[in-house]
């Protein structure tokens, strides 16, 4: 599904982000990239997202070739992988429901249909009575629940996911983490840099280890190590 091969990221000559990172994560995969700070994990989400370009290599999603990318092809690709964040990325002073609606509305979806769309993912993630609150009043495991409905509501294939966890309590973290794993489990692929040894000992899954921009070990299923 999502293929690097031999991709790096270079800056400048005293800071290469990424070094010829090889690997291929498969469609409905739950991977996560772990690694001190500035090792390289944010670099690989954004090359997903073409929010950055690798300076060599080549990076594939499905049947696109980002060698080969266009404007169109750069808007239906951010349609299908979304990105969620430590910071949340909502506006604070809209309500929960307006939240997940505005991703909806950028695809131009239909009034109603986005509206039902919207309502459903509120209630995946046991937040539809908080429709009408403004977001600043949720708690941060709350309102990164919101950031997952915004996800759901897209239909999107890949969520990437940058230190979910991050700004949480430990209990609003697993609890963020048990929806993650029931998104997995319901066919979508997840991407997640973390540093959070709890998280990673109890998914059990893949993990793939940076350690100065180079992948240093990529187990199935992996262990919190840093190198």
């Amino acid at each position: 599904m999502i293929i690097f091969k031999n991709v790096s990221r270079i800056f400048n000559r005293d800071h290469t982000a990424l070094e010829r990172a090889t690997f291929e994560i498969k469609d409905g995969e739950f991977v996560l990239l772990i690694g001190r700070s500035g090792a390289g994990k944010t670099t690989i989400l954004k090359l997903i997202s073409r929010a950055d370009v690798p300076t060599h290599g080549q990076i594939l999603y499905k049947n696109l070739n980002y060698d080969h990318i266009r404007k169109k092809d750069i808007v239906q690709l951010r349609r299908k992988i979304v990105s969620i964040f430590q910071d949340f990325k909502l506006l604070m002073d809209q309500s929960v429901f307006d939240n997940v609606m505005m991703g909806l509305e950028i695809l131009g979806k239909p009034m109603r249909e986005a509206q039902k769309k919207a309502e459903e993912a509120l209630r995946q993630v046991d937040l539809y009575h908080h429709g009408p609150i403004l977001a600043r009043f949720l708690s941060g495991g709350e309102k990164q629940r919101v950031a997952i409905a915004r996800a759901i509501a897209m239909d999107a294939e890949v969520i990437l996911a940058d230190e979910p966890t991050g700004n949480l309590d430990p209990i609003s973290g697993k609890e963020v983490m048990d929806l993650m794993k029931k998104i997995n489990a319901q066919g979508k692929t997840i991407i997640m840099a973390t540093h959070n040894k709890e998280v990673v000992d109890m998914l059990k899954t893949r993990v793939i280890t940076l350690s100065n921009g180079r992948i240093a070990k990529d187990e199935t299923p992996g262990k919190f190590t840093l190198v």
